[in-house]
């Protein structure tokens, strides 16, 4: 009944989004995008990805079976598409296999499983083609920040980074600073963040073909609900980013003609009283919280119990992302002060689920929420505040955010299982 539940209410939300979408924006929505790429061509990161995921239900034999499936589709698919000549995107080549084999398992789910066998490959199914209609729903969010908010509150974010000292102004020297390489070493691990993403959880889910079952709390759900719950924060404070507010902007969006003024990132925005800015209908507002931040965020704190060099690349991605959202401009530092708050709140409040509701967990939700809430309404109501008295909200907006880490960290360490001692005989005396 929780999987049906939870089954309808995502057709729902994707037909809501499909008639949103279409609506504001006149463009197709995420159920026809994903129906598309059973023939048009696809990004096949995604797919394969999901794919992967969709794996960890089978046995290595049905493993083989569904990749080699995959691939082969894939290759009657490319065939067909040089034999009529069709003109493919760049990094579009393959991709259906992925998705044919997601279904060919679903199908066989339905029809040749019965009981617990049958709901183990239908979550595994459920679980890959979430993460690639995840892509689309978050494309159809951002569609609709954009059309449905036609301005955005930088000028009020751009204010209350002062109490931090402008880091994205900083960190956008520095990388202009350390060259071409490191900007590709960045811009990659921005690109790539659901790589690292994927892996990890494909780490955690090692074992759910021979155990049969799923771990009651990992990676993949804490992404996807950070994902949902997102853009309804850029609904509320739609920010669109410094390079953007303040500077050129990018290819084909933004610009300095809808630029509050172009400063970034040499010289740092006056201290004035803000307003809501006018912005074009392409960019999106997807700035606050930071959700590069929040996913990086929880695939560090998913790292943490795996071998050495998982952690290593956990906190490797984490501030490689930090130090790519605030090189490229693309965020404020109040944005990630807000989406480490928000990643541990979340994973703080799907852990506490799991654990019924005791009252540890209630205490730590309450408290992230709450943090959460104040800095938001900190960055709209005291930005002049926090710029003239830089000295004062700076420590506090800190000390928030540590209060939350240091709170997730306590009340998580009490939650995890101790280790059994193990009990070794006395010894006693030998006989004389």
């Amino acid at each position: 009944m929780l999987w049906a539940t939870a089954g309808a209410a995502a057709l729902g939300f994707l037909i809501a989004l499909e008639i949103v979408a279409r609506h504001y924006g006149g463009v197709p929505g995420p159920i026809t995008l994903q129906a598309r790429e059973l023939i048009l061509p696809p990004k096949p990161g995604p797919l394969y990805g999901g794919l992967a995921l969709m794996m960890v239900v089978l046995t290595w034999r049905q493993r083989f079976i569904a990749a080699g499936a995959a691939i082969g589709i894939d290759a009657v698919f490319v065939l067909a598409r040089w034999v009529l000549h069709v003109n493919v995107p760049e990094g579009h080549f393959f991709g259906n296999g992925a998705l044919w084999a997601m279904l060919g398992c679903a199908v066989l789910a339905i029809t040749r499983r019965t009981g617990q066998e049958r709901a183990l490959l239908l979550k595994g199914v459920g679980l890959g083609l979430l993460l690639v209609t995840g892509r689309k729903i978050g494309d159809a969010w951002l569609l609709i920040t954009s059309k449905t908010r036609p301005t955005v509150l930088d000028p009020y974010v751009a204010l209350a980074d002062h109490a931090l000292g402008n880091p994205s102004w900083a960190a956008g020297r520095a990388l202009e600073a350390i060259g071409p390489f490191g900007t590709q070493v960045l811009a990659s691990v921005y690109a790539q963040l659901a790589v690292a993403a994927i892996v990890v959880a494909l780490y955690q889910l090692r074992d759910v073909a021979s155990e049969r079952r799923f771990p009651r709390h990992h990676l993949v759900r804490t992404f996807l609900v950070i994902g949902l719950l997102g853009p309804a924060v850029y609904m509320i404070f739609p920010v669109v980013g410094p390079v953007f507010a303040y500077g050129p902007g990018a290819s084909g969006t933004g610009g300095v003609q809808w630029a509050v003024a172009n400063l970034w990132p040499h010289t740092p925005p006056p201290i004035a009283a803000p307003h809501a800015a006018p912005y074009d209908g392409i960019t999106p507002r997807n700035c606050m919280p930071s959700l590069h931040t929040a996913w990086a965020t929880a695939i560090f704190i998913h790292s943490r119990k795996g071998p050495r060099v998982l952690r290593y690349a956990g906190t490797f991605w984490l501030v490689a992302t930090l130090s790519a959202t605030l090189g490229f401009g693309y965020h404020y530092g109040v944005d990630l002060v807000a989406g480490v708050v928000f990643a541990l709140t979340v994973e703080a409040a799907l852990r506490t689920i799991d654990r019924g509701w005791d009252r540890s967990g209630v205490r730590l939700v309450g408290h992230g929420t709450a943090v959460f809430t104040a800095l938001l309404l900190c960055y709209a109501f005291l930005p002049m505040r926090m710029a003239t008295h830089p000295w004062l909200f700076g420590p506090l907006v800190l000390l928030a955010m540590a209060s939350v880490i240091h709170g997730y960290v306590r009340t998580t360490r009490a939650w995890d299982p101790k280790p059994v001692p193990v009990l070794r005989p006395e010894p006693r005396p030998e006989p004389a």
